[in-house]
């Protein structure tokens, strides 16, 4: 919430001076009270924010000693292992930076770290926005411009630590170079114009120079400027919590907390970077050498981020073709093209393919709790580890060599696992989500464990469960799950087939949406699966669970009328109880139909009464008053259930009986207590079951 800040004097006179030549103080006043969530996961791309600015103040430094030319010197340095080599001047003013100028080489690795950080933040602050849908309608631009920053971190990386020109980036570069040739048709001029000509040429290090300096950073920073300035109008998406709504932001005003914050964010992650640069060696050059072609080198790795197209390379069995006169490396282009495509094609287009499938078209300012969207989970799980995957393989000769593991093993072993492992890690994602969401519904249905046990007077031992707070319900209560599509070839009631599910692509929509709708509710069907529109399995039909002004107003709105259909907000009250003892259930009446069904309904309306004392009465269970309306809930049952029976095999009964989704108890009633309570209650319609 913004509030009133004190300004000081001297600020308010600078501001006043501002004001009278730019009329800026309406925007810096809305600046200053704007709120932001106070959530450490939004902290993530704050940290990808201040590590780009330490790469500028870093790499400004740099700038100033580095010689980007590949013209032959004579080392005579400080480094004396390397003295009288002969190495280009970029390698040699790389030496000199690290062994020669004052705090040279803290700053070269506070620039190294500081980039990998960068890419490390990017990756997981954009895991962070898959998991929890933050990707949604209205934030579909600003998810493509994080996926281009990503995209344009790679390319910075690579052009980063070629730069020095030691034996390591020229290894790299020679991959490049040879990832452009693969390249059908226009792949031998790409490389030629890049690198000036042959490999590896006298132009790449000045033209990646230009790059790295000037252009990519300038991108970089025209699109974070982007990507703030959109947050900013949109407004930043909040976690689930209690007061959160899709039409409030709840947090803390930009001044003077978040600017403090950010302040110190800053400073935590500098002084981070400068303990790593200190005591953690990166990127020693003067032990690789300078590049020649003649040379490789074993046991070197890129960076982690580009590990992924070198493992690539490394599992790619050799194959080529001729086409047209032309051989195309298909060991060289799948690698390259493959796993980046599927990576960035696949973030690019997910935003979209999800609202086709589930035909969701509203503004979502509330994220989603990741188990709550199963697929979309296992998908970026599964993502994750074809990653992982590869990345891991860019390592394959140190990990053959520390464990004694043959080499071409290892090989087959990635070749598998990069087909095998996205695909289990997609099953046990999804797994895991269902089973998080029954965690849920059974803290919703039954509250959470007080570790109290008592003894019941005929010798049963139950736990007894305390109620969920508003806070511990609230991100419960904030699940959604998308509506489900008419079956393919279905007609309306006039006979119209349903035009998006019609075709194969209809058909192709329809098994992707029940997919997405797959989801267990809060209230389960009294089997212990179910998913808001039938059943666990995302292929029920009907109406899902109401926002909780539908639920109020359908209890508003009284009984249902003789031939109306029920109507829909599902919602049972309280806990389990002991058998032997008389319990009272308050039920509101949930519809779960299809307009071929509600016409059947208007034809030969049910009794809810009916349904559910003949439910009970197949169970043994004894009806003592069923009452309709009680109060302001639509049904009232008092049962007496026998010894052996259970609370879930009366909720079992319940549940079976036609459109009634719950069956659940509220504390335990002596027989005057009944009585006081519909006296008080002045119940109508009440009667005896039996």
């Amino acid at each position: 919430m913004s509030q009133e800040v004190d300004v000081p004097r001297a600020v308010s006179g600078v501001g006043g001076w501002l004001d009278d030549r730019f009329r800026g103080a309406k925007g810096v006043r809305v600046l200053m009270h704007k709120v932001f969530p106070d959530h450490w996961s939004f902290m993530l791309g704050e940290i990808a924010l201040w590590s780009f600015v330490i790469l500028l103040l870093t790499g400004t430094y740099l700038a100033l000693f580095f010689v980007p030319s590949t013209s032959d010197v004579v080392y005579h340095g400080a480094y004396t292992k390397l003295d009288g080599i002969t190495m280009s001047q970029a390698y040699e003013s790389t030496l000199n930076l690290s062994f020669d100028v004052r705090g040279g080489l803290l700053i070269r690795q506070i620039h190294h770290w500081a980039a990998d950080l960068f890419m490390v933040a990017i990756i997981v602050h954009m895991l962070r926005v898959f998991f929890t849908g933050a990707y949604r309608k209205p934030r579909e631009v600003n998810w493509l411009i994080g996926i281009v920053l990503f995209t344009l971190g790679l390319i910075e990386g690579l052009f980063g630590y070629s730069l020095p020109d030691d034996q390591l980036s020229g290894a790299g570069l020679r991959v490049l170079e040879g990832i452009l040739q693969g390249i059908p048709i226009v792949g031998t001029y790409a490389s030629y114009f890049l690198f000036g000509g042959a490999f590896p040429g006298n132009s790449i290090i000045p033209r990646m120079y230009l790059l790295h300096v000037f252009l990519v950073p300038g991108v970089i920073l025209a699109l974070i400027t982007a990507h703030l300035f959109i947050m900013f109008h949109q407004k930043h998406t909040q976690m689930p919590a209690r007061g959160n709504t899709g039409k409030n932001v709840v947090g803390q005003p930009f001044f003077p907390y978040f600017l403090l914050k950010g302040q110190a964010w800053f400073f935590f992650i500098f002084g981070a970077l400068v303990l790593l640069a200190t005591f953690a060696q990166i990127n020693p050059v003067w032990e690789y050498g300078p590049y020649t072609p003649l040379a490789i080198s074993s046991g070197t790795q890129p960076d982690f981020y580009l590990g992924l197209l070198d493992g690539a390379l490394r599992i790619m069995p050799p194959w080529e073709i001729n086409f047209l006169g032309h051989t195309l490396s298909l060991s060289v282009l799948i690698p390259a093209l493959l796993p980046l495509g599927l990576i960035f094609g696949g973030a690019a287009l997910w935003p979209f393919f999800e609202r086709w499938a589930t035909g969701d078209k509203a503004f979502h300012n509330i994220n989603d709790r990741p188990r709550n969207a199963p697929i979309r989970t296992a998908t970026g799980m599964a993502a994750v580890v074809f990653y992982g995957v590869l990345w891991g393989e860019s390592a394959n000769d140190i990990i053959a060599d520390q464990f004694k593991i043959p080499l071409y093993t290892l090989t087959w072993i990635a070749r598998v696992m990069v087909v095998v492992g996205p695909v289990l890690a997609f099953i046990i994602t999804r797994r895991i989500c269902i089973g998080l969401q029954r965690r849920d519904a059974g803290l919703v249905t039954h509250g959470v464990e007080t570790g109290i046990i008592r003894q019941l007077p005929n010798g049963e031992f139950v736990e007894e469960h305390r109620a969920l707070t508003e806070e511990e319900l609230a991100p419960l209560q904030a699940k959604e799950a998308p509506e489900l599509l008419p079956e393919p070839e279905s007609h309306d009631r006039n006979g119209v087939p349903a035009p998006e599910t019609s075709g194969l692509v209809g058909h192709a929509r329809v098994i992707a949406n029940r997919a997405f709708a797959e989801t267990v509710p809060l209230q389960p069907d009294g089997h212990g699966n179910g998913n808001g529109h039938g059943h666990g399995h995302g292929h029920g039909n009907g109406h899902r669970d109401g926002e909780a002004s539908g639920e109020r107003a359908a209890v508003e709105a009284g009984p249902p009328e003789a031939g109306a259909p029920p109507r829909p907000g599902l919602r049972s009250l309280d806990r389990s109880f002991p058998p032997g003892r008389l319990s009272m259930a308050l039920y509101m009446y949930q519809a779960s139909y299809t307009a071929k069904s509600m016409a059947a309904q208007l034809k030969e309306p049910q009794d809810p009464v009916e349904d559910i004392t003949t439910a009970l009465e197949e169970v043994g269970a004894e009806i003592v008053v069923a009452a309709f309306p009680f109060g302001e809930y639509d049904l009232l049952v008092v049962y007496e259930a026998p010894d052996d029976m259970t609370a879930a095999s009366v909720a079992m009964a319940v549940a079976a009986a036609g459109e009634v989704k719950s069956a659940k108890t509220t504390r335990l009633l002596s027989g005057q207590e009944w009585l006081e309570s519909l006296r008080k209650r002045r119940v109508v319609g009440s009667r005896n079951a039996r």
